[in-house]
C-alpha cells in the first residue's frame, strides 16, 4: 500500500441553510477543498450521504454532485453507511489512493435535514425496522437505555454527560462553522426540557445542514504540490448487530472495540500515543462510552474523565475539539468528513483558539446508528 496524505480541506457552516440546495452546499465543500489542495483535477470522488432520498428526494448523489461540480466523466460514488457515511467515503477514497488505482480522490459527505423531511422517521432507517421501530423506539431512546445501562452499572450520572455537552459547547464557540456557538452551563442541561429520559435537549445533538469534503492523494502528490503530508496511519471499519437486543450488553460498542483494535495494529500505536480525537458524540453518553472503547479510560471512568476536565482542551485527551456533533451540528452524512477537516487543521497547527498544542497524531471515530457500524483514522502531521 501506499502512503495517502490528506492535501486540502473545506466544509460550509453548519446550520439551517434555508437558502441553499443539498447541490449548493456540496460544491460549495468541493471547490474549498480543491483550491485548498492547489489541485487542477481530481481522478475520482466519493459522496458520503445516508438518506437524500428521504430528506430531499435525491438519489444518484454521486453523478449529481459529479455534474454540478463539472468533473464528470471521473468515477463518482454514493457511499451509505448512516451517520458513519461521511467516515466509510473517506475510507473509500484512502484505499483507492493507497491501492495506487487513482492518485487524486476526494472524499466527500453531506446532507440537507431540514427541508420538510420527518427527520426522525429517515433517521429511524438506521435502526432495526423489523423490532425496534416497529415499537416506536427511536435513537434518542436506544441511547437513553444505553445511558441507563451505565449509571446502573457504573454510577454514571447526569451530571457527568451534562459535562460532556459544557465542554464540547466550549470548543464549539471557537469554531466559526459551528451550528451552535454559545457556551452553556451544567444548570442548562439539566434542566432543559426532557427528550428521552435521562437526556433533556441539550444532550442531544440538533438536526443540521451541511457539507464536508477533503482531497487525499499519494505521498507523491503531496511533494510535488509542497504539502506539509498529514499522513493517513490507519483506516479500519467494524459492525455489529443493529439492535439492541441481540448484543450480550450495552455499555459496550462492540464496534468500536474492534475498529480501534484494527486502527491501533494498522498504525502502530496505542490510546497514550492520540494526542486527540474527534468521536461521534450524537448524545453525550456516546462519548462517555465510546472514550472508554478506545481505550482512553477504563470502562465505567469515562463519565469521571469528563467531569474532572481530562477530555477538555489542555486535559490528557482532548476530545471533540471542534464541538463534536454537540455544538458543531451533525448533517449525518457530512460528520465524519467535518471530523478528519478537525484533525487537518489541527495537525497543521491552524485551529485558532481550539488549537491542541503540539498536537501531532489524531483519531476520528465516525459510527452508524446506536453503533451498528464504525469507522476509525488516525492521522499523523509530517515535517
Amino acid at each position: 500500500m501506499r502512503d495517502v496524505v490528506v492535501i486540502g480541506a473545506g466544509m460550509t457552516k453548519f446550520g439551517e441553510l434555508w437558502d441553499k440546495s443539498i447541490k449548493d452546499i456540496f460544491v460549495e465543500a468541493a471547490l474549498r477543498a480543491i483550491e485548498d489542495a492547489g489541485v487542477k483535477q481530481i481522478d475520482s470522488m466519493y459522496v458520503g450521504a445516508m438518506s437524500s432520498g428521504l430528506f430531499v428526494g435525491q438519489e444518484h448523489l454521486g453523478a449529481v454532485m459529479a455534474d454540478y461540480l463539472g468533473v464528470t466523466p471521473i468515477p463518482a460514488t454514493h457511499v451509505e453507511s448512516a451517520c458513519a457515511s461521511g467516515g466509510v467515503s473517506f475510507r473509500q477514497a484512502f484505499l483507492e489512493v493507497a491501492s495506487g488505482a487513482s492518485d487524486i480522490v476526494m472524499a466527500g459527505g453531506v446532507e440537507k435535514m431540514t427541508d420538510g423531511a420527518d427527520v426522525t422517521e429517515a433517521l429511524a432507517t438506521a435502526a432495526d425496522q423489523e423490532y425496534e421501530v416497529y415499537q416506536g423506539v427511536t435513537f434518542p431512546g436506544l441511547y437513553a437505555m444505553i445511558a441507563h445501562a451505565h449509571m446502573k452499572e457504573f454510577g454514571t450520572t447526569r451530571k457527568q454527560l451534562a459535562a460532556v455537552a459544557v465542554k464540547n459547547h466550549r470548543n464549539g464557540s471557537k469554531n466559526p462553522n459551528a451550528q451552535f456557538r454559545s457556551e452553556i452551563t451544567i444548570d442548562q442541561v439539566l434542566n432543559a426540557t426532557m427528550v428521552a429520559d435521562p437526556f433533556g435537549l441539550l444532550d442531544c445533538s440538533p438536526v443540521s445542514d451541511g457539507a464536508a469534503a477533503v482531497i487525499v492523494a499519494s505521498m507523491d502528490v503531496a511533494k510535488k504540490l509542497k504539502k506539509k503530508p498529514i499522513k493517513v496511519l490507519a483506516s479500519a471499519q467494524a459492525s455489529d448487530t443493529i439492535a439492541l437486543h441481540s448484543r450480550p450488553g450495552i455499555t459496550t460498542l462492540g464496534s468500536v472495540v474492534n475498529a480501534a483494535k484494527k486502527a491501533y495494529k494498522m498504525a502502530g500505536l496505542k490510546p497514550s500515543d492520540i494526542d486527540l480525537c474527534e468521536v461521534h458524540d450524537c448524545f453525550t453518553i456516546a462519548e462517555v462510552v465510546v472514550s472508554e472503547d478506545l481505550g482512553f479510560f477504563k470502562k465505567g471512568e469515562g463519565g469521571k474523565a469528563a467531569e474532572k476536565g481530562l477530555t477538555a482542551i489542555g486535559g490528557k485527551i482532548p476530545i471533540n475539539t471542534s464541538g463534536g456533533l454537540k455544538s458543531k451540528g451533525h448533517p449525518v452524512g457530512a460528520t465524519g468528513i467535518a471530523q478528519i477537516i478537525e484533525l487537518y487543521e489541527q495537525l497543521n497547527g491552524k485551529a485558532g483558539d481550539r488549537q491542541v498544542k503540539g498536537a501531532r497524531i489524531g483519531m476520528a471515530q465516525n459510527m452508524g446508528g446506536s453503533g451498528a457500524s464504525c469507522v476509525i483514522h488516525i492521522l499523523e502531521s509530517g515535517k
